[in-house]
């Protein structure tokens, strides 16, 4: 055999070897989710690794590689996801959709659930913050989010899409970072994937009965308006647990659930989570 024919086989021989390595290097950083406003992308990458959002180290891969990234509401143009564990990286940039979101008008809301002034009601409003923001700040070592959501009420009719810009008693407000799902009071809402309870108060100004749930890498959803909790702060919960009960406490013209979710500072749809 000559050389230079030896040299291609070789040649070829080293490149068949190389393509199997090649597309390991390649399935290092897989996302799948909705890249939307409001979306989120789950990924999976090497146990452990840093995630970079846009440069930023923002989560840490679970023992099984699995991490979770959020688009908020306002979330334009493309993200970069990168993976970083020891001298390994993987990056992707991402394109984010814009939505179409409504406009909503709300009328027959007492005043001071739009534009409070009372000294002591600004008061209460900003010892509420100060118990939500540390509710919002839990970030247990978990991935329940992997595995999908189911909806919180068994029966419901969409009363106001997430997203939506309000305008309350004639005035703009801010978006609604909610899905309003309206059925009758006292309907069980249901854990829609295993988690842990950050917050549990029963009588918020705006929220009234208010439920925060961890489901882990500062994944948290939110249930507003209960007219019953039935769960505490620091419980662990299964998907299907019973929270509490569908009310019209806080702001609120009618009985119905208000579903939210966050990751870190960032609004998401909770609904985009919903198994198909």
């Amino acid at each position: 055999m000559n050389t230079s024919r030896r040299g291609l086989l070789t040649g070829a021989a080293a490149t068949l070897a190389a393509g199997p390595a090649l597309a390991r290097r390649q399935d290092t950083l897989r996302l799948t989710g909705n890249f939307v406003q409001g979306g989120h992308a789950i990924g999976t990458t090497w146990p452990g690794a840093l995630i970079f959002v846009d440069g930023e180290a923002l989560a840490t891969a679970s023992g099984t590689g699995v991490f979770i990234v959020g688009f908020d509401r306002d979330q334009t143009g493309s993200v970069a996801i990168e993976a970083r564990a020891g001298d390994r990286s993987a990056r992707r940039v991402l394109d984010i959709a814009r939505v179409d979101f409504p406009s909503t008008r709300i009328n027959g809301l007492p005043a001071a659930t739009v534009t409070p002034s009372d000294p002591a009601l600004l008061e209460r409003i900003r010892r509420e913050v100060a118990l939500k923001t540390e509710g919002f700040a839990s970030r247990i070592d978990a991935d329940h989010f992997s595995d999908g959501f189911t909806w919180p009420l068994a029966r419901f009719r969409i009363s106001s899409r997430w997203g939506s810009q309000r305008i309350l008693n004639g005035t703009p407000a801010r978006p609604h970072y909610g899905i309003d799902l309206a059925a009758p009071a006292g309907t069980p809402i249901r854990a829609p994937a295993a988690g842990r309870v950050t917050l549990s108060q029963p009588d918020l100004h705006f929220e009234g009965g208010l439920v925060l749930i961890d489901h882990g890498q500062g994944l948290i959803t939110a249930y507003l308006h209960q007219s019953r909790i039935e769960v505490e702060a620091g419980q662990d919960l299964q998907r299907g647990d019973v929270i509490g009960r569908v009310g019209m406490t806080g702001r609120a013209t009618g009985p119905h659930l208000c579903w939210r979710a966050k990751w870190r500072d960032r609004n998401l749809d909770p609904s985009l989570f919903i198994r198909a």
